[in-house]
């Protein structure tokens, strides 16, 4: 077996509490995960935000990055390169998936409205939720089949997609498609099915916006798994993913 590709050269020291001590922390953080300290906290598995190792030309790129207040090259290198990947007109950066969900959301989410979606993060249902609206999982049968290895389980149920749109198309601001679908297990969604979805989007005429947290490896097992695209470059496939939307929020700690 060869050795990793790589030289560690930062270690962060962390501490392990007794058990007594981990019992009463959590007894103060009333068990609940976000109230905890992080360096209380041995193995951390909350988040899989910004939790591994940088490389050197990562720090290299913070220590030489222009702190402009307009027109920073940085930035510049940084629209340029979304958009080479989304397509996309118009690029917002931010400082967390979050904060983008509550941009998108305050604008186009009114009380009463009814979002659906493949599934929903967490933090996109708490935005949707904080707006007065309800938010709808449409998850395919699958999803909840643990031992079976259906390729794309992350799928968007359609025949439920179209049912809450004849029921509720006014009040449908837009379909958001999650991939991978996190909230299922970072299940992946496939071509096809985003395709189906764009037809029943545009047969009601609705919008279509992307939780693409996890958009690459979800372009990887579109390569991997759907035989079509098996010769299709990873850029190319993610061209047409996102052609096919209207826009996306996206982590970029992932």
């Amino acid at each position: 077996m060869q050795p990793e590709p790589y030289k560690i050269t930062v270690v962060e020291p962390i501490h392990l509490l007794s058990p007594d001590l981990r019992e009463a922390r959590l007894k103060d953080a009333h068990f609940n995960l976000f109230q905890l300290l992080a360096r209380d906290v041995y193995i951390d598995l909350l988040t899989d935000s910004g939790t591994g190792s940088q490389s050197q030309a990562q720090w290299s790129g913070i220590v030489q990055g222009d702190e402009a207040y307009a027109g920073s090259r940085s930035y510049v290198r940084f629209e340029a390169a979304v958009k080479s990947i989304f397509g996309y007109d118009n690029v917002i950066a931010v400082h967390q998936g979050r904060a983008a969900e509550h941009i998108l959301f305050g604008t186009l989410v009114e009380k009463g409205m009814v979002v659906p979606a493949n599934t929903h993060f967490d933090t996109t249902r708490a935005n949707i939720e904080a707006r007065g609206a309800r938010a709808v999982d449409l998850q395919v049968p699958e999803a909840a089949e643990i031992e079976t290895e259906e390729p794309f389980k992350g799928n968007m149920n359609i025949q439920a997609l179209e049912d809450v749109l004849h029921e509720d198309a006014q009040r449908v601001p837009f379909i958001i498609i999650t991939i991978t679908n996190n909230s299922v297990g970072g299940q992946p969604v496939s071509m096809a099915n985003v395709r189906a979805v764009r037809r029943v989007a545009e047969k009601f005429n609705k919008p279509i916006i992307f939780d693409a947290a996890r958009f690459a490896e979800n372009c990887y097992f579109i390569k991997c798994r759907e035989e079509e695209y098996a010769e299709t470059s990873l850029l190319d496939i993610a061209h047409e993913l996102f052609g096919m939307g209207d826009g996306a929020v996206v982590s970029l700690k992932k």
